[in-house]
């Protein structure tokens, strides 16, 4: 939960929602505590992974070009590595579905917000 603080903290707070599969990582009490009251969790049924393509395709990216391909002999190798292609892949890989720009290009030239139709804050 001590990577959730940090993440929120260097965006600027929480989101008001947490949208994700139900795999054991995430459906966890201590996940679930967490979020109770600050973060709503909004789950995807079970064998519809389409609903979620854009996290699909980056999670499918990030186990070809950089998990499947590595082995790490430390907890900071692997940060250093994974904060690499993280970076190469919002700053530096330019994606159709974007119009041939980067994540953050197409970022900081969006001025639309996403409201979920469905959120609960627990």
């Amino acid at each position: 939960m001590a990577e959730l603080e940090r993440v929120f903290a260097a965006v600027g707070g929480p989101p008001k929602v947490l949208r994700m599969d139900n795999g054991p990582e995430l459906i966890s009490d201590a996940l679930q505590q967490f979020c109770t009251n600050r973060v709503g969790i909004v789950y995807i049924p079970p064998g519809t992974p389409w609903n979620n393509g854009f996290i699909e395709s980056f999670n499918r990216r990030l186990r070809n070009e950089c998990l499947n391909r590595n082995h790490w002999t430390s907890l900071l190798e692997a940060r250093v590595v994974i904060g690499d292609f993280k970076t190469d892949h919002n700053h530096r890989h330019r994606h159709s579905a974007l119009g041939y720009l980067t994540p953050a290009e197409y970022t900081a030239r969006c001025s639309h917000t996403h409201h979920p139709v469905v959120c609960s804050i627990n």
